[in-house]
C-alpha cells in the first residue's frame, strides 16, 4: 500500500520548502502557509481573479524557473508569528515580523541576494525594480492555477529519473525537492501517478485526480546549491519518452471524511504515513 513519505509547503512562492510531518488542506483545497507570500516585480499587476479565485503566475516575479539561485536559501515561516527567516550556508540573513518595518528589511535583503547572483540582469530589466512583497502571510493566493491543488508525486518516479539522466556528474543524486510538490509517496511503483483517474484518498481526505504536472525548469536548479545541473525536462521526454516533461499529479480536494456537517467546508490533515488509495 503506498504511504506519504514526505510533505512539504512553500510559504514564500519560488523560494524553498520546508518540510513538515503533517499538513492542513483548507476547504479551497490549498494548504494552509502554502504560497502566502511571493515578491512581485515593480509593473507586474496584484493577482489576478478567474471564476473567483487567486491566479499568479510565475512570469510576475520572483520564481524558481527564472532566478535558480533562489534554491540556495532556507525559507522557514512561523505561521501563527507572522515571522520570516531565511538563512544561506549556515548563516543568517533576516529575521523578521511581518509588520511594515520587517517586510522591508526583507525585501531589500532578497533584493541584494538576487542582485548579488548570476541572475542580477534579469533583475535589471526594465519594470522590475523595486521588488514588492505582497501576501498577508496568512492567504494562500499565490499558486500558478486558479484552483486549489494539492501536488503529489512519487519518490519512484524521482529515482527513474536520477537513472536515465545522461551525462549526470559523479555524486549528484536528483532528490524530491527538485520536484516542489506538497506530497511525496513511496510504495508506488515508477510514473504510477501519471495514470491516475477518479478518486484518490489521501488518509481522511478525499480527491479526484486531476492533470499531470508538466515541469518546468525549476527543476533544474539544484536544491542545494542553486546550480542548474540537471536536464530534467529532456530527460522526461528523450530519455523516459513521455509526450511532455510530466511528474507528479494535481488532486482537486473532495472532502473530509468523518466531517461533521458539509465535508467541503472542513480543513483536514495530511500526516506522513497516511496510506494512500486510487480508485
Amino acid at each position: 500500500m503506498p504511504r506519504v513519505a514526505a510533505l512539504y509547503r512553500y510559504p514564500i512562492k519560488g523560494f524553498t520548502p520546508e518540510r513538515h510531518d503533517e499538513l492542513t488542506v483548507q476547504p479551497d483545497g490549498r494548504i494552509a502557509g502554502d504560497r502566502v507570500l511571493a515578491f512581485r516585480f515593480a509593473d507586474a499587476a496584484e493577482p489576478e481573479q478567474r471564476d473567483g479565485l487567486d491566479y499568479w503566475p510565475k512570469s510576475k516575479g520572483l520564481a524558481l524557473e527564472s532566478f535558480p539561485t533562489l534554491a540556495a536559501l532556507r525559507v522557514a515561516y512561523d505561521h501563527d508569528a507572522k515571522r520570516v527567516r531565511i538563512t544561506h550556508d549556515d548563516s543568517l540573513l533576516v529575521d523578521v515580523v511581518l509588520d511594515a518595518e520587517g517586510r522591508t528589511e526583507l525585501t531589500d535583503i532578497v533584493t541584494a541576494f538576487v542582485m548579488d547572483s548570476p541572475e542580477w540582469k534579469l533583475l535589471q530589466r526594465e519594470g522590475r525594480l523595486p521588488l514588492v512583497l505582497v501576501g498577508d502571510g496568512e492567504r494562500s493566493r499565490f499558486q500558478d492555477r486558479p484552483r486549489g491543488f494539492v501536488t503529489v508525486h512519487s519518490e519512484a518516479s524521482v529515482e527513474a529519473v536520477n537513472a536515465a539522466l545522461p551525462n549526470k556528474a559523479p555524486g549528484l543524486v536528483l532528490d524530491d525537492r527538485r520536484f516542489r510538490s506538497n506530497v511525496v509517496i513511496d510504495g508506488a511503483d515508477a510514473w504510477d501517478e501519471l495514470s491516475w483517474s477518479g478518486k484518490v484518498r489521501i488518509g481522511d481526505l478525499r480527491f479526484t485526480a486531476e492533470g499531470p504536472i508538466v515541469r518546468c525548469l525549476a527543476t533544474h536548479a539544484n536544491p542545494d546549491t542553486g546550480i542548474r545541473d540537471a536536464r530534467v525536462l529532456t530527460t522526461l521526454t528523450r530519455e523516459i519518452g513521455l509526450s511532455e516533461p510530466s511528474l507528479g499529479r494535481l488532486l482537486l480536494l473532495q472532502g473530509v471524511s468523518g466531517a461533521v456537517g458539509d465535508e467541503s467546508g472542513a480543513d483536514g490533515v495530511i500526516r506522513v504515513g497516511d496510506e494512500v488509495s486510487v480508485g
